[in-house]
């Protein structure tokens, strides 16, 4: 079993050469359909399991195509990254949608509201001192 920091590296490593791959490498049109970045790689202990976090912009519609085509790509990655990388085995690669950022999005929003009507009530009993 490898230590965290050999599992932090490859993980970060392999973060690297997938965006590399969608940048340049990946021909499927629907992988272009949306705007897509790899957020994080969730790698096992022992280096066999690869779960890579995909934030993507666009339409639920194109969303849904994109992913499809990056589950279906995951041969290529995985043989690409064996290239690439000298590891002893490539590790099993799987893509998921992240929502983190979406989320966030959503609570800054929240957030954002909440101030504006604090700033309100605030306005409005100075204006009822008056």
């Amino acid at each position: 079993m490898a230590n965290d920091r050999r599992v932090s590296r490859v993980s970060s490593l392999i973060k690297r050469e997938v965006s590399q791959m969608l940048l340049y490498d990946i021909k499927d049109d629907r992988v272009g359909a949306g705007m897509v970045s790899v957020t994080e790689v969730d790698l096992s202990g022992d280096m066999q399991h690869a779960k890579i976090f995909v934030s993507i912009y666009g339409t639920e519609e194109a969303k849904t195509e994109t992913m499809e085509g990056l589950r279906s790509s995951a041969s290529f990655v995985r043989r690409e990254l064996g290239q690439r990388m000298r590891l002893r085995r490539t590790p099993e690669v799987v893509f998921l949608e992240d929502h983190s950022l979406e989320r966030g999005d959503k609570m800054l929003h929240l957030l954002n509201q909440i101030t504006y009507i604090k700033d309100d009530e605030e306005d409005y009993t100075k204006l009822e001192e008056e």
